[in-house]
């Protein structure tokens, strides 16, 4: 670029950077001045093409390359401030990227209506490449995020949302917009934040990349609408330039919390009357023999159940055995459990109770069902009346077996059966069923009871 006037030729030449200088003509043109090899390298401009003298600026810039480049020059001569762009040549060597600043010269040379614009580029393909690279990354990255059906959470150390994907959105009802930026304790139910962050922070200082977060307990999420979310999660860290990030990987586990709480109820449940079960009964009196409270129990058995089952059919002695079920926890009090032994045999637990209080509930129930004294909605025609006896027994001080307890509450039911049955019989005492009165001198000594 020999050919270029003036010393502001032989000054751009000297620099290693794409240099122009452009200006306007007498006639309102824009023109470039002067330019450097590397300036044509830039624009594609082979050099032979160029001419002795200064040359128009279409004649160097690409036509898809000029509005964008005009405009940037009319605001640098308009406000005398720099101004700065980016801009893509093709060329045959492949696609190029440049930096370019526009800077107004404080002096104009002769034969020029205004001030220079002192043009300098800097190649930044590789840094574009790179940031291409990185955005097809980043997308494939979000696109599997996106996709993946478990929600995935991102927190920075501050504990505030950097990202939050579609099953985030699905799983907690928040757009994405939303959450970024909020903190992390927005998705936690209040009871459990006091202690999140410091498990966080732990789970930070530890030298584990990753964990199960429901090793010790469950966890659960809050739905937007303040509803609770069972949930199974996973958390990662990662530390970036210093700075720990932490992504949890969340999957919703009502469905199946739903199913293990169905086979637990199911476990300690009744089928056919829906009360707890033998297991259940004796797990939870056992529970409260652990104080020295007072404590009776009661085993129920209905009388003549086989002649039930005779006359109506399985169908029917089932029925009984519900509408016992129903009455019995009708008449129970809160603190009482009320359970199914088994067969026709039912038992209570009755904590905070006396031989005697004991005795009146148990005399209660068997009035109720020997004047059906309850509602129950019959499915194959109402049963007559039926009649149940009862046995009673109560902790002595100190005692801690339970097997020993139900032992003498089933001796006193077998006294009850065999002194004529629709009756209560309580530690060698008994309530006559038509006198409803307690009688001493039962016997003790436990003998077979009449087949039922």
């Amino acid at each position: 670029m020999n050919k270029w006037p003036g010393s502001v030729q032989d000054f751009v030449n000297e620099i290693a950077a794409s240099v122009a200088v452009i200006a306007y003509n007498a006639a309102g043109e824009l023109i470039v001045t002067a330019c450097n090899d590397s300036f044509l390298d830039m624009t594609g401009i082979r050099r032979q093409w160029t001419h002795s003298s200064p040359v128009a600026f279409d004649a160097v810039i690409p036509s898809y390359a000029r509005s964008e480049f005009r405009e940037k020059l009319r605001q640098c001569f308009t406000t005398g401030t720099a101004q700065e762009l980016e801009q893509v040549y093709d060329l045959k060597g492949g696609t190029r990227w440049w930096r370019l600043s526009l800077k107004p010269l404080r002096h104009a040379e002769e034969g020029y209506v205004a001030p220079q614009i002192l043009v300098t580029g800097l190649d930044i393909t590789q840094r574009m490449e790179l940031m291409r690279a990185l955005e097809v990354s980043t997308s494939r990255f979000r696109s599997v995020v996106d996709a993946a059906y478990d929600a995935i959470i991102t927190m920075d150390q501050r504990h505030n949302i950097t990202l939050f994907n579609h099953a985030a959105e699905k799983l907690f009802w928040y757009e994405a917009s939303e959450m970024i930026g909020e903190h992390i304790e927005r998705l936690i139910p209040e009871e459990y934040r006091p202690n999140h962050a410091q498990y966080v922070d732990q789970f930070a200082r530890s030298p584990i990349r990753s964990r199960e977060m429901d090793e010790r307990n469950r966890v659960f999420g809050l739905h937007r609408d303040g509803s609770l979310l069972p949930a199974e999660a996973a958390i990662s860290k990662i530390n970036v330039d210093g700075v720990i990030e932490f992504t949890a990987v969340i999957r919703d586990i009502t469905d199946r919390m739903r199913l293990m709480d169905l086979f637990q109820k199911q476990a300690i449940t009744d089928e056919l009357t829906g009360l707890p079960n033998r297991r259940q009964f004796i797990d939870a009196t056992r529970a409260m023999m652990e104080s020295d409270e007072i404590l009776s129990v009661f085993i129920l058995d209905v009388d003549y159940f086989k002649k039930i089952n005779d006359t109506y059919g399985h169908d029917g002695g089932d029925e009984v055995l519900r509408a016992l079920g129903k009455a019995g926890t009708a008449t129970s009090r809160q603190m009482d459990i009320f359970a199914r032994w088994g067969g026709e045999e039912f038992v209570a637990a009755l904590p905070g109770t006396d031989a005697e209080q004991a005795r009146e509930i148990a005399e209660k129930l068997r009035s109720i069902f020997e004047n059906q004294d309850f509602a129950h909605t019959w499915q194959i025609g109402k049963i007559p009346a039926f009649t149940v006896s009862i046995g009673v027994a109560t902790r002595a001080p100190g005692e801690s077996d339970l097997d020993a307890i139900l032992r003498r509450a089933d001796e006193a039911l077998y006294r009850a059966k065999n002194a004529g049955r629709n009756r209560v019989e309580v530690n060698g005492l008994t309530a006559d069923a038509s006198q409803h009165r307690p009688v001493e001198g039962a016997s003790t000594r436990q003998q077979p009871r009449e087949p039922d």
